[in-house]
């Protein structure tokens, strides 16, 4: 019976080697992702075990290597807005290396993270992911012990050995209002959510240094929730000011939605007489908001592909840590 007749799955490493015209140790270091392979074998081993639905023996490969080809993420960022992307970048990473990832969803109860961080070691894991719905500090999971690596993604732990990676909010800030300046705005205000987060404090500083670099004053900075409602309220108190901001920077897109429903009702043409910027680019609001929103894109995607990259190294004994902040990108649309 020929590999292609067996029943799925049921393909041997032999079968893999055979189709692909390599060895069988050159089939095992493509899909362990070790050894010095050209990209063209390693691309044609992977290949030719997806057409043959070859699923690796784990156990045998973890007795082997000493690994079990899983990492774990813990998030407590129930809605996804920001793990997901994360997820779908470190995932695309890490599978080619035959590496899965467990997620487990810890809400804020520190006891349920306790009970997940216990359950995804029992498994075994080879590394920890850390992710948040904010990139504000929290206590560290030490994992050291036990010679697991962590890296904290949108989320800082608080020990000094910490890896972490962040998007740079402040060149985000910086690159929506130098657009603004640019596009001959002056009188440039930026409303954003509240103070005790260190993106917002990040966030003001990058919207603050991009307009005096260009010699303007500052405009009104206004705190508040991060909510559509803040920023139809925030609105409010700017068009009442006897002179009124040309543009207006915002610290998500929640809040720069709310700001457009209250300059259309105002009949305050968008971006006629004030032009706008949201921070997120979440698609699904930049692109309902009327008019489609310009926003800052913290690039979570790629930033979880890093974390895939740092993960893969640290696994195999590579030591890292301090935090790494990577670039936004901005993403210009009408309301500018």
């Amino acid at each position: 019976m020929s590999a292609d007749d067996k029943p799925r799955g049921s393909a041997t490493i032999h079968d893999v080697a055979r189709a692909a015209g390599v060895s069988i140790g050159t089939v095992s270091k493509a899909l362990n992702g070790t050894g010095s392979l050209s990209e063209d074998t390693r691309k044609r081993v992977m290949e030719t075990a997806r057409a043959l639905h070859f699923r690796p023996n784990m156990l045998a490969r973890s007795l082997h290597t000493g690994l079990s080809g899983s990492v774990g993420l813990i998030s407590n960022d129930s809605f996804g807005r920001f793990t997901m992307p994360i997820m779908e970048g470190l995932e695309g990473v890490l599978s080619q290396s035959g590496v899965g990832v467990f997620m487990v969803n810890a809400t804020d109860d520190a006891e349920r993270e306790k009970a997940h961080l216990d359950q995804l070691l029992a498994k075994q894991i080879d590394g920890l992911i850390v992710t948040a719905r904010r990139a504000d500090r929290r206590p560290s999971v030490d994992l050291r012990g036990l010679g697991v690596p962590v890296i904290y993604v949108f989320s800082q732990g608080d020990a000094p050995e910490a890896l972490t990676l962040l998007p740079d909010d402040k060149g985000g800030a910086r690159l929506a209002t130098d657009h603004l300046v640019q596009r001959g705005r002056r009188r440039i205000a930026h409303v954003t959510g509240p103070s005790d987060f260190e993106a917002v404090r990040l966030r003001a500083e990058g919207w603050r240094e991009a307009l005096t670099d260009a010699g303007l004053e500052p405009g009104r900075l206004l705190h508040g929730s991060w909510s559509e409602a803040w920023g139809r309220a925030a609105t409010a108190q700017l068009m009442s000011d006897p002179v009124r901001p040309d543009a207006i920077v915002c610290g998500n897109d929640l809040i720069a939605r709310g700001c457009a429903d209250a300059l259309r009702e105002a009949g305050i043409a968008c971006p006629g007489e004030v032009a706008l910027t949201g921070f997120d680019n979440w698609t699904v609001m930049a692109e309902a908001c009327r008019p489609a929103l310009t926003s800052v894109d913290m690039n979570l995607i790629q930033l979880g592909a890093e974390a895939g990259q740092k993960m893969t190294q640290m696994i195999k004994g590579a030591e890292a840590s301090g935090t790494l902040r990577l670039p936004c990108t901005l993403v210009v649309r009408e309301s500018t």
